[in-house]
């Protein structure tokens, strides 16, 4: 074949490693999701447990540096994807200097990078989200327990406008495995809900929140996230009233 006939085709350019080292990566995000899976279940226990305000915060600034590396990764596989796809459009004669390519691409992205940026993690969103449910949940029920001269009578309408937000909507009894809905903020019991859904998308119909009073009319599985806040508030509740009997 001569050299003409070889210029023409181009040069074939093998992309197997970088496919291998993308997966890799997508490795390390799964680890990075992991402990932040880990960091919110920690600041949970210290909220439960001790309500050291000192040590949640630690617990919020190590869910910001995950949030950071995961910033970090996704600008290098992007980077990397888009120099790639770039390569396959061109079809360059020469093989080009990948590295270079790819690095140009990465600093660009990092260059527009914000503390907001962090805060917008979802990871992040929905750690703060859970702490702050967390919180009210657990200052209510120390409340109710420590000022004894509160008259039975308002301790009794505390306890059942608590005990109000641990029924199911849709199963109408105290929920054992809560999901929140991201979008509308509310809470149901997980198989019911997917129920729903599962049952409205054979029939190709939306699903409306089953709140009463609320106007979300799409409910989607993939806005539903475990409701860890309310579940452990559910099941502080049930061991101080097996305390008490």
């Amino acid at each position: 074949m001569s050299n003409n006939s070889k210029m023409q085709r181009g040069t074939r350019i093998s992309f197997s490693s970088v496919n291998s080292s993308l997966s890799s990566l997508k490795n390390c995000q799964s680890y990075i999701n992991t402990g932040m899976d880990i960091a919110t279940h920690v600041a949970l226990d210290l909220v439960e447990n001790f309500n050291d305000e000192e040590d949640v915060r630690s617990m919020e600034n190590v869910m910001l540096e995950y949030a950071a590396l995961d910033r970090e990764l996704n600008h290098y596989m992007r980077a990397i994807e888009e120099t790639v796809d770039q390569i396959k459009q061109d079809k360059p004669e020469k093989i080009p200097d990948l590295k270079s390519l790819v690095k140009e691409k990465f600093t660009a992205l990092e260059s527009m990078n914000s503390d907001s940026d962090l805060e917008k993690n979802e990871k992040y969103m929905y750690f703060k989200d859970q702490l702050k449910d967390m919180k009210k949940q657990f200052r209510l029920q120390s409340d109710s327990n420590d000022n004894d001269d509160i008259e039975q009578i308002d301790e009794d309408i505390a306890v059942t406008q608590s005990q109000m937000n641990f029924i199911c909507p849709i199963t109408q009894v105290e929920m054992k495995k809560p999901v929140r809905n991201k979008v509308c903020g509310h809470s149901y019991e997980e198989d019911a809900i997917l129920k729903i859904i599962q049952t409205r998308k054979q029939q190709k119909k939306k699903v409306r929140c089953p709140k009463i009073g609320c106007s979300h009319d799409d409910v989607k599985g993939s806005d539903l996230v475990p409701d860890e806040a309310l579940k452990r508030a559910i099941d502080s509740q049930n061991k101080q009233s097996w305390s008490t009997l």
